[in-house]
């Protein structure tokens, strides 16, 4: 097979969450355990920090690892989904894995894969820790995919965990209260191993405490921080996410693990530079000044809407598009109704039906017209605006993905 056939066996194996939902998602790691061992455990070969949350962690996975690059290690980064290429997700040094390593891993191992019947998440954080550990990373920054105490991230033993906040996300999984999920993310937590949390959030803060009393880790609240280091990723909601930064860094430094001032403050400096980072408040072109991010669920999207009104411009146009399994009637009624909507659907099974996205914003006010691609809501938006206006384009990270200039 070559690589695009790779990925195309990858798809078709059992469900992927990201592209059809709920059906893919499941209930223990003994997948992911059975091809750890297949694989000899290559996740005890290397040093791992482990994010989770609910927003924020990839932007804080990604902070992370240009600072440790900075500090001269050779450093690993697994993160989901991925907007162009399926290798954005597991990354050495900020580059991408070859395509060879794809195809090599999926032929060498599609034998136990099939047997084991595998879904894509799996055998791919089966991929990425297998490629750190033959490239010898001294350290691997391991974002979890959902979730916590059931992901498949979680088989690794980190020398650090981080999660960022808790918000309403994922809910058919992870449960109906912010105490519920909040136990699902603290899943992470591991005997002996600090933790640091990003936000101190009253209805879930002894959800964390409790749990890092239960297993012997130091718990430190990184908003107790205060901090002026600077960062490349624009978005003033980057302020909390680097305040978790420099606390897990404060921690690793206090743990012999040797980073200098330099580097951290360089780190956050070059984190486009050394990682790639797309989609986090991406300035993508001026006049009209297009702007992207892929913020998908209320907590993130209350940042990212509070950012546009910062933003000067005559006239605003949203491009806008969902997947269907997000509570419309909560998530709608905060977008500005002074602007003028492009509703369009991501191209994946679960993208929303852009008539019925359409049907709910009119309710609340919100107007616009319907496009069945992202790329053709953009044109029209491209079109329809002049150069002192201002185009965002988000909703989900599939509509971002399907952006052509990114």
């Amino acid at each position: 097979m070559n690589y695009q056939e790779t990925l195309d066996w990858m798809f078709e194996q059992l469900p992927m969450f990201q592209r059809v939902g709920a059906v893919a998602f499941k209930k223990d790691l003994t997948n992911t355990i059975a091809l750890a061992n297949h694989l000899r455990n290559p996740q005890t070969q290397f040093k791992s920090i482990h994010v989770g949350g609910t927003n924020g962690k990839g932007s804080t996975s990604h902070m992370l690892a240009s600072i440790l690059m900075e500090a001269g290690f050779k450093v690993g980064l697994y993160t989901s989904p991925h907007l162009k290429d399926f290798r954005e997700r597991i990354r050495i040094n900020g580059e991408m894995i070859s395509e060879l390593e794809v195809i090599n891993f999926i032929e060498e191992n599609k034998e136990f894969l099939e047997y084991q019947k595998l879904s894509f998440f799996e055998m791919t954080v089966g991929m990425a820790f297998d490629c750190f550990s033959k490239h010898q990373v001294d350290y691997a920054v391991i974002e979890v995919g959902l979730g916590g105490r059931l992901d498949s991230t979680n088989i690794i033993t980190p020398i650090i965990s981080v999660i960022t906040n808790i918000g309403y996300d994922h809910m058919q999984f992870l449960g109906e209260t912010l105490p519920e999920i909040a136990g699902e993310k603290a899943g992470i937590i591991k005997y002996n191993i600090p933790v640091v949390i990003g936000e101190r959030q009253e209805e879930v803060e002894e959800v964390f405490v409790k749990k890092a009393k239960e297993m012997n880790a130091d718990i430190v609240f990184a908003d107790d921080l205060k901090t002026t280091y600077q960062t490349a990723l624009k978005g003033n909601y980057q302020i909390k996410n680097v305040q978790t930064v420099v606390q897990t860094v404060q921690i690793l430094k206090d743990r012999e693990v040797k980073i200098s001032e330099d580097h951290l403050k360089n780190g956050l400096l070059n984190v486009i530079k050394n990682t790639s980072l797309m989609g986090r408040w991406q300035i993508l072109q001026e006049n009209p000044k297009i702007i992207c991010d892929t913020a998908h669920n209320k907590e993130g999207l209350t940042y990212v809407l509070n950012q546009l009104q910062e933003e000067k411009f005559d006239k605003l146009h949203i491009v806008l598009g969902m997947v269907n399994d997000k509570e419309l009637s909560k998530i709608l009624p905060m977008f500005p109704k002074k602007a003028l909507y492009y509703f369009c659907k991501p191209n994946i099974p679960r993208g929303l039906d852009p008539t019925i996205l359409q049907q709910e914003a009119i309710k609340i006010g919100l107007n616009g017209n319907i496009f069945f691609s992202v790329e053709n809501a953009l044109a029209n938006a491209e079109k329809n605006a002049n150069k002192s206006d201002l185009i965002f384009v988000g909703g989900s990270t599939f509509v971002v993905a399907e952006i052509p200039s990114l």
